[in-house]
């Protein structure tokens, strides 16, 4: 089991009845959301979120999935960025 800690948000005041008294899958998925952006920004990985949230990677990826959040698009993403760079480079030497 994740040891976990209580934390205060700021949210608005209608966002309060969604929070309360969620599954552990809702909380589960929630967190992981949490963690999205700073997979984004690259400031972790999908394995490392995963770690946070004491899952396997895969199930995490299941999770994105499954709200839309494509792991396979963000490689194909990286993807063309890393060609544009590399189409960049080529024309200047």
């Amino acid at each position: 089991m994740v040891k976990t800690e209580s934390i205060t948000i700021q949210v608005p005041v209608e966002m309060r009845k969604y929070l309360e008294e969620l599954s552990p899958e809702s909380e589960l998925r929630r967190n992981a959301l949490l963690l999205y952006p700073y997979i984004l920004n690259q400031s972790i990985s999908h394995g490392r979120a995963a770690e946070i949230l004491g899952i396997g990677k895969s199930e995490l990826l299941d999770i994105y999935d499954k709200l839309g959040y494509s792991y396979l698009d963000l490689i194909q993403d990286e993807l063309e960025e890393d060609i544009d760079t590399y189409l960049q480079l080529k024309k200047k030497g």
